[in-house]
């Protein structure tokens, strides 16, 4: 099977789990993702419907103008990809432009041309909720239209919701399944990739995950994926679960030395 990338690129993306994941997602009717990141588990997957949500406000606002407006977006989000606009002045004012505008569609535009333009694709946001990500320096950086458009497609089926993950879960009803990749548990003090958004993701959330993995399979019938890095530490949150170990490919690291292969857990609540 075909495997289909996210248009954005992502810290802890699953693309290059997409297989592993695919193998242990239990069937069901509607794929329910508390987390959704850059989509790569909906954009490879064939459930009648999906409920899509983050807590990324920013990112379900471009899912849903990119659902709902495909032809304008893909137009009006080229321009941006223009060799006029690939160096560090107009970066930092488009960044800027970004952070001072409150209107959803050109926030939508910046929010595409920062993700491929900035520094390693990070998303990353200051405690005053601005964007700060760095200049990534890229001598040209990809225009994802083909994926833009396979994202519009898919999302025919899907809704995209910006709130918690306890209000998304609590949707789960009997026949629906769970998918569910937080932010990365540390690999060790350094290694962090949990303030993606200005709520950073602690190890009170992670272990309240496990816990509410457990309950739905149990309460409602609701299965339940998790994955995150193979540690001790994740191994005593998912001791419930069916666990496998599969090897993931870091895309995203500080150095070229870091983006080696490490062990990941997928946890099955069922």
């Amino acid at each position: 099977m075909k495997k289909n990338r996210a248009f954005l690129k992502w810290a802890g993306g699953k693309y290059p789990l997409v297989d592993e994941i695919r193998r242990h997602l239990p069937a069901g009717d509607c794929l329910i993702e508390p987390f959704v990141g850059a989509g790569s588990v909906f954009l490879n997957t064939d459930y009648d419907a999906y409920i899509l949500a983050d807590i990324n406000s920013d990112l379900i606002n471009l899912y849903n103008i990119v659902k709902l407006r495909t032809d304008d977006f893909v137009r009006d989000a080229r321009t941006l990809f223009a060799d006029e606009f690939n160096n560090s002045d107009q970066f930092y004012l488009l960044r800027e432009e970004f952070n001072t505008s409150t209107e959803p569609y050109r926030r939508a535009l910046l929010f595409l041309y920062l993700n491929r333009h900035c520094y390693n694709g990070l998303c990353r946001y200051n405690l005053r909720g601005e964007f700060n990500v760095p200049f990534g320096r890229y001598k040209k950086p990809y225009f994802p239209e083909e994926e833009l458009y396979w994202f519009a497609e898919k999302s025919r089926n899907a809704t995209f919701v910006c709130e918690h993950y306890r209000d998304t879960m609590a949707k789960a009803v009997a026949g629906a399944v769970v998918s569910r990749y937080p932010p990365y548990a540390p690999l060790s003090a350094t290694a962090n990739f949990t303030a993606y958004h200005t709520n950073s993701f602690s190890i009170a959330d992670q272990q309240s995950l496990a816990q509410l993995a457990h309950q739905l399979s149990v309460e409602n019938q609701v299965p339940v994926l998790i994955s995150n890095h193979d540690t001790e530490l994740t191994r005593d949150w998912y001791q419930n679960a069916a666990l496998y170990v599969v090897k993931a490919r870091r895309t995203i690291s500080r150095n070229i030395l870091g983006r080696s292969k490490v062990n990941e857990l997928l946890a099955l609540y069922r």
